[in-house]
């Protein structure tokens, strides 16, 4: 950060300057490895939770729109913690007791144990999300510092495919005590890994020196975010508005099954393929990483993209059964895997260290509200018109936001 009638450094200085250009040859360090552990245990304690969160609003008996109501506003309260977050992250030097605050709200989604209407769920998973909100812009700016700018796919790729893991033990660990415990009593398990997460971040991860400026405002801030920035923004909101949560996903596959296998066991076969898509999303992350720090970020994010509309093509196909549904969670676990490592690696290219947390924070806003409204529009439309024009209308969208990413110019940094 730089005081008045200070130049800005230019884009060479800047990495020049960064922590990441002093960090040893090895990018996989301590920091890099601890955040990855945190997230691997923050992600099996609420995927346990989230992957029989549609078997418990069924049991309470509500309709989809309100799990389109769960996800879509427990997104929208996180993005304002995102913005605050992001832009807070840039003016502090000590970003890691924030971290270890957010990481702090997961495990409340053990109270699912406890409620009684799906109100009451909106209200725990907001709580929940909020952390997440204030949490991941800080972690993402944080990694990118600790990563040198050769391996930023790489290492986005590895967090990815940590907190991915951590999301395939999630679900497979509620397959497992479902049939055990009991849906209620499976919800108290994820506190565990909840607890071992914040532990995590508080040893593990360092904070790289920096010496941000404490009197940067949020508005200088996005000022300074690059053109070719803003256009990344703006195709990842298109995409974002039609790239509903995957619980849809588990809800549709329970739907399609039920009348063939009796509802307990249609929600274990559909926890068990969101069991498989995060396994597909875990192994992939790393490998999308390493080929983008060689070929380039933007063509396999495009491919992202076009791998979700083929998913929703497969979901309308007429006569749609068990084996529609392993090829479109297949589909659903590869796409997520694309881009959800290529977005954080592009966004380390494109921002400068300076803004790099109030960068991350408006692109997670931005996903934020794209959550919001995929959310409310699928589960709007399936409730009124079924599921097909719902899955139509993601397709849609996820072309739109494919064109505009086709006028963002790759950086390398």
């Amino acid at each position: 950060m730089h005081g008045p009638g200070r130049r800005a450094p230019t884009a060479t200085e800047a990495v020049a300057a960064s922590p990441a250009a002093a960090a040893a040859p090895g990018w996989l360090n301590r920091t890099l490895l601890g955040v990855g552990l945190t997230s691997l245990f923050s992600d099996w304690g609420h995927e346990l939770a989230t992957s029989l969160m549609p078997a418990l609003l069924t049991s309470l008996g509500a309709p989809p729109i309100a799990l389109g109501v769960v996800e879509g506003l427990s997104d929208a309260a996180s993005t304002g913690m995102k913005l605050a977050g992001g832009a807070y992250g840039d003016r502090i030097a000590n970003r890691k007791p924030l971290l270890v605050l957010g990481y702090l709200a997961t495990p409340i989604m053990a109270l699912f144990a406890i409620v009684t209407a799906w109100w009451q769920v909106v209200t725990l998973r907001t709580v929940a999300w909020a952390g997440r909100g204030l949490r991941n812009p800080l972690r993402d700016s944080l990694l990118a510092d600790a990563t040198p700018p050769t391996a930023y796919g790489r290492a986005f790729g590895f967090h990815r495919g940590m907190d991915t893991l951590g999301a395939v033990l999630g679900p497979l660990t509620g397959t497992l005590l479902l049939p055990v415990l009991g849906l209620r009593h499976a919800f108290w398990i994820s506190t565990i890994p909840g607890a071992l997460s914040v532990l995590c971040v508080a040893i593990l991860v360092r904070e790289p020196p920096r010496h941000p400026d404490p009197t940067l405002r949020f508005r200088t801030s996005l000022r300074r975010l690059p053109a070719q920035f803003r256009w990344f923004l703006g195709s990842a909101g298109v995409f974002g508005m039609g790239n509903y949560a995957h619980t849809f996903l588990v809800l549709y596959a329970q739907t399609v099954l039920t009348p063939s296998l009796g509802a307990a066991r249609a929600a274990a076969v559909a926890v068990g393929l969101y069991t498989l898509h995060n396994a597909l999303y875990a192994v992939g992350s790393f490998p999308a990483g390493f080929i983008a720090d060689r070929l380039g970020k933007r063509g396999l994010l495009v491919t992202g993209y076009a791998l979700f509309a083929a998913m929703n093509l497969v979901l309308i196909a007429p006569g749609a059964g068990l084996m529609h549904l392993v090829f479109a969670f297949v589909l659903a676990g590869i796409y997520i895997a694309l881009v959800d490592a290529m977005e954080g690696a592009m966004a380390a290219d494109l921002l400068p260290p300076e803004v790099r947390s109030t960068g991350y924070g408006v692109l997670a806003a931005v996903n934020g509200i794209g959550d919001l409204v995929s959310g409310l529009a699928v589960g709007g439309l399936w409730t009124a018109f079924g599921a097909r024009p719902a899955f139509v209308y993601a397709a849609v969208l996820t072309l739109g936001g494919a064109a505009l990413l086709g006028r963002v110019r790759a950086v390398r940094r």
